[in-house]
């Protein structure tokens, strides 16, 4: 519930008093405070002790306490001010920012007679060090990823872009969690209207609290209902996230979460990934087809294969040997979708099945299981050949998001193309394209570039050119071949 600003009152236990009030003093084990005198006159500490670095707390004390102030006229707030040596002290005017910042992980300080208070930044959040991200694995680069600490985040992006126009803006979202949000930009550099546009549509955003992090704002801020596309690209590399700012994209940082939100992301972005950029231009080059080829597999290679069964006269006769040489009780569009089905149960139970185990039931589940419905007869063997790898082509798409967009939409073709052949299967793959050519991603169209058609651009997703060939592009679209 959202409460009005109070000012602070120049009477130290008035304002004691509301402070504990509304935190729950006597109650929460994890609040803590201390009380001393400087010249007789009362000074109090708050702070919460999971968020804060027990060290600067004793270090602040042991200043203030042996404290002597030999001017007599000098106010003893003034004193204090001057006497805490910490890089970050901030006078706040209200009882709000007060519990804001107590919350946060700050110490206040609050002197009797003085209607404000001192904010000391000496937060220490819990968290895991930087590991390398398990979804974006490389051969060669650096081996660090964001974790779930803004603080840590910012400074991983700060060691690789000492750009004095670098921007890190807070924000604070929901009404009981006040999440931490920082919108990432370069000044100049980014778009300064789609800057403005999340950042107002950041503020705009009214809800109690932030469960899902990143995931919750991005539904917020888009609002892109029930379209399965992922509109916005996460990545937990620094490195990729670091090349997207340099070329003018706007990044979104939310606390408690490793995933840091890259906008715009249009359909081209989520298909490209760092091992391209750690290769030559030749090697790169053929990596990003590769991927291009498995991603568009993993689409398509069902519904055509369904289509060449259902009509076979369309194959040239060199080509007669693709397709079942055996009938089957179940029809080839169901055995496709039960695999397929198979697979993503496999899928989901490897990700809650211990690291020690879900290795060995992945080889168990593929050879056994899979060796034994085409014993039965329930597949087809060209069944789990194919569908085998159309699931490889998924998992080599570097977005996890759009993997199963693209998992949905091939769903949708196969149902089209068994229910009307060659007719379903045109109209299965032209609606597909339409509807990702209709999509737009904060003002981007969604299949730019090629959509509408920049060729220049367009070269650049499609050859790895050499780094001394990148041009700078603004706009916040993409700028030369460093977008990631």
């Amino acid at each position: 519930m959202k409460t009005e600003s109070t000012d602070l009152s120049q009477k130290l236990v008035t304002n004691a008093n509301i402070i504990k009030d509304r935190l729950g003093f006597g109650k929460s084990f994890d609040l803590g405070q201390r009380i001393i005198y400087v010249n007789k006159v009362e000074v109090q500490l708050y702070y919460v002790n999971g968020l804060t670095d027990t060290g600067f707390i004793q270090m602040i004390l042991d200043d203030l306490i042996g404290l002597k102030i030999e001017d007599k006229n000098k106010p003893v707030f003034k004193e204090v001010e001057e006497t805490i040596v910490h890089q970050s002290v901030t006078a706040i005017l209200t009882i709000e920012e007060v519990i804001k910042n107590i919350l946060s992980g700050l110490i206040v300080v609050l002197v009797d007679g003085e209607a404000k208070a001192l904010a000391v930044d000496v937060r220490s959040y819990p968290g895991r060090g930087p590991t390398e991200p398990d979804t974006e694995r490389v051969v060669r680069g650096s081996r660090d990823g964001f974790t779930e600490n803004i603080i840590n985040n910012t400074g991983l992006i700060r060691r690789r872009i000492r750009d004095e126009n670098l921007r890190n803006e807070i924000l604070q979202v929901g009404e009981s969690s006040k999440t931490d949000v920082c919108v990432t930009y370069i000044k100049g550099l980014a778009n300064e209207k789609l800057v403005k546009e999340i950042i107002d549509r950041i503020k705009k955003i009214n809800v109690d609290g932030m469960s899902m992090a990143d995931k919750k704002l991005e539904e917020f801020i888009l609002k892109q209902g029930y379209n399965p596309f992922p509109l916005v690209r996460y990545s937990e590399r620094p490195d990729v996230v670091a090349n997207h700012i340099i070329e003018g994209h706007v990044i979104i940082i939310v606390d408690t979460s490793p995933s840091v939100i890259i906008t715009p992301a249009t359909y081209y972005h989520h298909m490209q990934h760092a091992e391209e950029f750690r290769q030559t231009p030749s090697v790169g080059t053929f990596l990003r087809w590769i991927r291009y080829i498995g991603i568009f597999m993993s689409v398509f290679l069902l519904p055509f294969w369904l289509l060449l069964c259902n009509v076979p006269e369309i194959l040239p006769e060199k080509l007669s040997y693709i397709g079942p040489k055996e009938t089957s009780n179940i029809p080839i569009y169901l055995q496709l979708i039960i695999a397929d089905m198979g697979i993503e149960f496999l899928r989901m139970a490897s990700i809650h099945t211990p690291n020690a185990v879900s290795t060995s039931m992945g080889i168990i589940a593929a050879v056994l299981i899979g060796q034994v419905a085409i014993d039965v007869g329930l597949f087809q063997p060209e069944v789990v050949l194919y569908t085998a790898v159309s699931m490889i082509g998924s998992y080599a798409t570097p977005s996890y998001e759009l993997a199963l967009a693209n998992k949905l939409a091939k769903f949708v073709i196969l149902i089209l193309t068994a229910i009307l052949g060659i007719k379903g299967f045109m109209i299965g793959s032209t609606l597909f394209i339409l509807f990702l050519a209709s999509l737009s991603t904060l003002n981007t169209p969604y299949l730019w570039p090629f959509i509408p058609f920049d060729g220049r651009a367009f070269l650049h997703f499609i050859i790895r050119t050499k780094a001394s060939e990148s041009e700078k592009k603004k706009g916040g679209k993409t700028i030369g071949d460093a977008t990631l």
